[in-house]
């Protein structure tokens, strides 16, 4: 959903995060990656102006701050 919301493709995430295509792929499928992967991918989003929110149900939300 963070992806998507910044327009990125999966390779474009992949470069900007230093990751492999395919660590994007199996992470968006809720497959097992790396923490160390993981880690770089939040703070990828994060710069990008991502905020990881969770809803009053415990979800996770994703959110885009307006000052970036």
């Amino acid at each position: 959903m963070a992806r998507a919301a910044l327009g990125w493709s999966t390779a474009d995430l992949a470069q900007r995060a230093e990751v492999g295509i395919n660590t994007v792929n199996r992470f968006e499928a809720g497959q097992d990656a790396r923490m160390s992967s993981v880690d770089k991918l939040k703070l990828v989003f994060r710069a990008a102006g991502v905020e990881f929110i969770d809803d009053a149900r415990g979800e996770g939300v994703v959110k885009l701050r307006s000052d970036v």
